[in-house]
């Protein structure tokens, strides 16, 4: 998503967001522009639309909105009025799972938008889902929702996370309701060089430390993006709960799961997740004061004498 234009406080001058992606090969363009004029509260939108391989889909001017024709015997546009407060994709109605917009739609909502709070996922769920929330604390539901989806996805989750804790022996996410479960984390100790165990413990995942949950997370996007086809993940900041340590084989895990397809987007401070990033794959973001826009620029565009850590840590790189 690429803004275009900013305002500062009440003005005529709208800010407009742009989505350009590629689908089952084809390129799908959606924009919207929001103004909030004098005497308005609240933001409204001034135009919109959404195209397909350069053919519109339907577009919209302020609370007029117009569909393109669906076929050959459909002599003229349709066309209607909406709220100028209400945003018109989610309310145009999909023809069938084929049509631009159910593909489109189903795009953004399995997009990944991740900012978790380790310390406020408890693992408990009385439902499946797809869509975890930004601060994941609905990760049990995620948990059931994927593998109800893709039961296959727990062959990925177990070969990744076994990488990370070799202790690890199952994941049990058994009923303690009637309609509630709640995760459960089983390790176990082998003597070396023999199949014999020498304990197990079960630790509810609540109990986990705020750096294995992470992995537990990295772990659902590796088998999300293996499950849906272009998927897009920005996870602001994974590194933040992680040993020093840890941090290079977790980004190189989350980069090479969307080499295939898909992107993946995060940003980090994390010396060690820089360096994991060449510079045409890094963005540089600079923001002078909160009454400015962020400048950004790439990586590769920016002149550095020197370790880039080096040049970040005393403040030499600036757009």
């Amino acid at each position: 998503m690429k803004p275009k234009d900013f305002f500062l406080g009440h003005t005529d001058v709208p800010v407009r967001f742009e989505i350009e992606v590629e689908l089952l090969g084809r390129i799908y363009e959606y924009a919207i522009a929001f103004e909030l004029p004098e005497g308005f509260k609240e933001l409204r939108v001034c135009e919109e639309k959404l195209a397909v391989e350069g053919q519109s889909v339907y577009t919209r001017k302020e609370a007029q909105v117009h569909l393109a024709k669906a076929g050959q015997q459909q002599e003229k546009e349709a066309k209607f009025r909406i709220d100028w407060h209400l945003v018109a994709l989610p309310i145009v109605q999909e023809q069938s799972q084929k049509d631009p917009l159910f593909i489109f739609k189903q795009w953004l909502a399995r997009m990944l938008i991740l900012r978790p709070i380790p310390s406020l996922i408890a693992g408990d769920s009385t439902q499946e889902t797809l869509e975890p929330n930004l601060q994941v604390t609905n990760f049990g539901a995620w948990f059931s929702g994927l593998l109800a989806y893709t039961p296959a996805a727990y062959t990925k989750i177990d070969e990744y996370l076994r990488q990370v804790m070799p202790d690890l022996k199952d994941i049990k996410n058994p009923v303690i309701g009637k309609d509630s479960r709640s995760l459960v984390v089983q390790f176990s100790k082998l003597i070396p060089s023999s199949p014999q165990v020498l304990g197990s413990v079960d630790v509810l995942f609540e109990d986990l430390s705020d750096g294995e949950k992470c992995f537990m997370i990295c772990a659902l996007v590796l088998a999300a993006s293996d499950a849906h086809d272009q998927l897009l993940c920005f996870w602001d900041e994974p590194d933040s709960h992680l040993a020093p340590s840890e941090v290079g084989h977790f980004v190189l895990a989350l980069r090479k799961a969307f080499q295939s397809g898909g992107q993946f987007i995060m940003t980090s401070h994390n010396s060690e997740a820089i360096r994991r990033f060449s510079d045409e794959n890094t963005l540089v973001l600079h923001r002078r004061s909160h009454l400015e826009p962020t400048v950004v620029r790439p990586l590769s565009g920016i002149q550095i004498n020197g370790d880039l850590v080096g040049a970040l840590i005393r403040g030499d790189v600036e757009p």
